[in-house]
């Protein structure tokens, strides 16, 4: 009577990762974007940067992305501080409000599959310096720069539009 049940389980066991590691290769990967301050603790943002279908254009004056999941998740290795908030250890959606003078980045608590934004969940709105490209990209780019020791510049591009914000390690 065993003997069946471990031929199922032992297949499984192998049919399984197999049916994942064919999902994944057909997937988008997200990108990673990482910051490590002077000490070696890390900030980084996990996002996707392909933008289908609703979110390929950016609504002045309403969050995006608009998706129900969150694309753009920070991990914060360390106690950050952005604008007048501090941002504890952890996972969070990022967001961001485009608008025609400035952008706004929107820190939220709910990181939840499949979740809508909520903007009661919101940790900090903080405003983003703007400016133009040389060349649109069709794609969501993302990047970090250290500035001093202890501040990690989030870079962010898409279309003709660069957007940049500090955050500071507490």
């Amino acid at each position: 009577m065993r003997a069946p049940w471990c031929m199922v389980l032992l297949g499984a066991l192998i049919l399984v990762p197999y049916g994942f590691t064919q999902e994944s290769a057909n997937s988008v990967l997200p990108a990673v974007a990482t910051c490590t301050f002077e000490d070696s603790s890390e900030m980084s943002v996990r996002y996707n940067p392909v933008v289908e279908g609703k979110n390929s254009d950016l609504p002045n004056g309403k969050i995006w992305p608009a998706d129900p999941a969150p694309s753009m998740v920070l991990f914060a290795g360390t106690e950050l501080r952005l604008g007048n908030a501090t941002i504890p250890l952890g996972a969070y959606s990022l967001y961001v409000i485009p608008g025609k003078q400035q952008w706004t980045i929107v820190v939220n608590h709910n990181v939840t599959p499949g979740a809508k934004y909520d903007e009661k969940q919101d940790i900090v709105r903080a405003p983003m310096e703007i400016g133009s490209v040389g060349s649109p990209s069709k794609e969501v780019q993302l990047g970090f720069g250290r500035t001093s020791p202890k501040q990690c510049g989030l870079r962010f591009y898409f279309g003709k539009v660069g957007a940049w914000v500090e955050f500071q390690q507490k």
